[in-house]
């Protein structure tokens, strides 16, 4: 399929704010571990984990430190560069999540930040089928984002609306949350547990 500009792209100048925002964060010891703690705690040791729009690459960094081999992946030039500067170790590809190429089965794949109300217009449901089959057997996908969008030219996506796209991509919904740390769902933020439809539960 011809891929549209994501949203994120369209966005331009208006999300240069990010990467420094996240910088602060880490320079001043915050708390930035939230998803990877998540992400650690749903693989075995050594797992292989492939980070989606990995950004500034804290979550990637942070499951490499716990061992694991973790595939970062993040298009935009600003932000690799923000992660080279801050994660000199973490190598990171410049693809766009539908233009992954064919790797090796991946035991999680993670996409948080909001990377799902940044992809291309109506390219939800192909970037999800793709991650599919990236996933190796009983591979689940990590995901999380705001359902009302953000002021940086995201979209909303209500729940029903990503879950109707989730089964046509051959994917099922194991467990919806309302944060990292596993609160109950609520209307702002969701967190969800995805695997591939009648695989077995990981």
């Amino acid at each position: 399929m011809t891929r549209p500009p994501t949203r994120w792209e369209l966005a331009g100048e208006r999300n240069r704010g990010y990467a420094e925002s996240f910088a602060t964060r880490v320079a001043d010891g915050s708390d930035i571990d939230g998803e990877a703690r998540l992400a650690d705690a749903m693989v075995p040791r050594g797992a292989r984990i492939l980070d989606v729009g990995s950004g500034m690459g804290r979550v990637a960094a942070a499951l490499a430190a716990r061992g694991h081999e973790v595939v970062a992946t993040e298009p935009d030039a600003a932000l690799r560069e923000q992660s080279r500067a801050t994660y000199a170790d973490l190598d990171v590809l410049p693809h766009q999540a539908l233009d992954l190429p064919e790797l090796p089965g991946f035991d999680l794949v993670l996409l948080v930040g909001n990377v799902l109300i940044y992809l291309g217009q109506d390219t939800e449901r192909h970037v999800l089928a793709h991650l599919r089959s990236l996933l190796a057997p009983g591979g689940r996908v990590l995901a999380g984002f705001h359902l009302h969008g953000t002021r940086q030219g995201s979209r909303v996506y209500p729940a029903d609306e990503f879950v109707a796209d989730v089964e046509a991509a051959g994917l099922r919904v194991d467990w919806r949350f309302g944060s990292y740390e596993l609160h109950p769902p609520n209307d702002e933020y969701a967190v969800w547990v995805l695997s591939a439809a009648g695989g077995e539960p990981a």
